[in-house]
């Protein structure tokens, strides 16, 4: 087992990170606090549910916890205000207090889900990550949790942290392929932010890590999460370097809000998002020339989309940007590479730069 400790001012806690640990959740949730009158919670979605729920149900049950559970509609569709609100009530009846935790079971969309429930039932209460797919590793660690309106992705939310994240890799062995590759954009991502020793490495061993080798994906999560673990240690709440993590991120949400939620995975759409923001690298950046190339050459490896499969209105996408979270009264925000391996926050990027790059990508 691995283990990250994420150090922060008001709260720390530990990543843990091996194959197995569902098995062993009774005795890692009591090592961190959890006590076994405090009641459970359990969020999961129906996917994982089929996996998971009965032996994580049945061990914790068995080991003397008191655990209640609730299953929603697998997809970035349930990241809603009426899902939530449904969960809220189900808490109510299960007799949750401020004492009781949360599990989060599944992937991106269960934590982002189950965190905000976590973050604003009775004012907060303790939840737990258990991510089960490869996207979640970015996910899961950090602390943003919320859910999504019809005009915007993730405009309800809050960083609130988990007591832990537990990740046992070999809930991977489940995932289909296209979900498998969805997940290693993220894990790029870290490495073309921070570490390009990690973006040589991934290169070199995408043969063992696409195949699912456990030793070499735990190796990967590792490394991808230290990445995480460093930006937000420095900055939880992104007033700063934390908006580094957002490379790819501006113009894959829009392509996701754009097509509603339904055409690409996260990962896919942060993919061809990374590729856009290598374009408009090269052309604001001189030392970061190849940049393109070179992502679109690693993307294409791990089975990840470079350019839209059919065209999106450049109009349509550019309204979306407008709503970005990180646009802002005075322009656009984006974080660019100047150099392989590590990007900047760059202010008011022009419009006419931002539709060429999404010209580039496919837009019409």
């Amino acid at each position: 087992m691995r283990k990250l400790e994420v150090s922060l001012p008001e709260q720390s806690y530990s990543i843990l990170i091996g194959s197995g640990l569902l098995a062993k959740l009774p005795n890692l949730l009591e090592m961190q606090g959890v006590q076994k009158q405090d009641r459970l919670f359990l969020i999961t979605d129906d996917q994982v549910a089929i996996h998971y729920l009965e032996p994580v149900r049945r061990s914790l049950s068995e080991s003397g916890f008191s655990i209640d559970f609730a299953i929603v509609p697998h997809g970035e569709q349930s990241k809603c205000v009426a899902t939530y609100e449904s969960l809220i009530g189900k808490l109510i009846e299960a007799g949750c207090n401020r004492k009781s935790v949360i599990l989060a079971l599944g992937g991106g969309v269960i934590g982002d889900l189950a965190g905000f429930v976590a973050a604003t039932y009775m004012r907060g209460i303790r939840f737990f990550q258990l991510p089960t797919t490869l996207l979640a590793h970015d996910s899961s660690v950090g602390g943003k949790v919320a859910i999504n309106h019809i005009l915007g992705k993730n405009i309800m939310g809050a960083f609130y942290q988990p007591k832990g994240v537990i990740y046992d890799v070999d809930t991977l062995q489940t995932l289909s392929t296209r979900e498998l590759q969805s997940g290693f954009a993220e894990v790029i991502k870290h490495g073309l932010i921070w570490d390009h020793s990690f973006v040589d490495w991934l290169f070199q061993n995408k043969e063992e890590l696409l195949s699912r080798n456990s030793l070499y994906l735990t190796e990967a999560i590792e490394r991808a999460c230290a990445v995480k673990v460093a930006v937000v240690s420095q900055d939880e709440t992104e007033q700063g370097i934390r908006a580094i993590l957002n490379y790819g991120h501006t113009i894959g949400h829009a392509i996701e809000g754009t097509t509603s939620y339904s055409a690409y995975t996260h990962g896919e759409a942060i993919s061809i998002g990374m590729v856009g923001s290598a374009w408009m690298s090269e052309k604001i950046h001189s030392s970061s020339q190849g940049l393109t190339k070179m992502t679109e050459e690693l993307l294409t490896h791990f089975g990840l989309p470079v350019k839209l499969r059919t065209p999106l209105s450049e109009d349509k996408l550019m309204d979306y940007l407008r709503r970005d979270k990180k646009h802002t009264s005075t322009g656009f925000i984006f974080i660019l590479s100047p150099i392989y391996g590590q990007v900047r926050i760059n202010e008011h990027v022009p419009e006419g730069l931002i539709r060429q790059a999404l010209h580039r990508i496919g837009a019409c």
